[in-house]
């Protein structure tokens, strides 16, 4: 089955799926959060076919999530860096993991999120930078960008219409 692509999307949220849409990718993040870099490290803990885990990494290293570097000439061998990129998608991770972990009954909770340096545990909450407040889907709506063509105008005027409770 083809794969959509969503590059030529409109939504941000689409065309970051473009990039890091698929489980096998945010796995490979996650494992990079936790240290590992080289192919041989990233199969063995995911346990992913070569074949997928190379056209992965060579997906992620091509929308700038990864830096691929040389670490042995012979043979050549790579490891893949996270880039700064790579780096920002770090929240996403954590509110997936959160995500996960609160729908889990607690007795099958394997891992936890705790502060690398007291070990208490860690409950990360998305916050508006400039007011602090918590995002929550009641008081949260989408506006036109600059890129924003009539079609995206047309799409958020009914979705707020529909938030507000009207017909547009």
């Amino acid at each position: 089955m083809q794969r959509t692509s969503f590059s030529t999307f409109k939504c941000p949220a689409a065309r970051a799926l473009e990039s890091v849409g698929d489980w096998w990718s945010i796995l490979i993040l996650r494992d990079a959060f936790q240290g590992l870099s080289r192919f041989d490290e990233f199969q063995r803990n995911l346990g992913v076919a070569p074949n997928i885990l190379t056209r992965r990494l060579k997906h992620l290293t091509d929308e700038g999530l990864f830096e691929r570097r040389l670490y042995n000439e012979r043979p050549p061998r790579y490891e893949y860096v996270l880039t700064a990129r790579g780096r920002d998608f770090f929240p996403v991770l954590m509110a997936l993991f959160t995500w996960g972990n609160q729908y889990l009954p607690a007795e099958e909770v394997a891992m936890r999120l705790a502060d690398a340096d007291t070990g208490e545990d860690r409950d990360p909450l998305l916050i508006d930078r400039v007011t602090g407040r918590a995002f929550h889907p009641e008081d949260t709506i989408l506006v036109p960008g600059p890129a924003a063509d009539d079609a995206v105008h047309e799409r958020i005027a009914q979705m707020k219409a529909w938030f507000l409770g009207f017909d547009a």
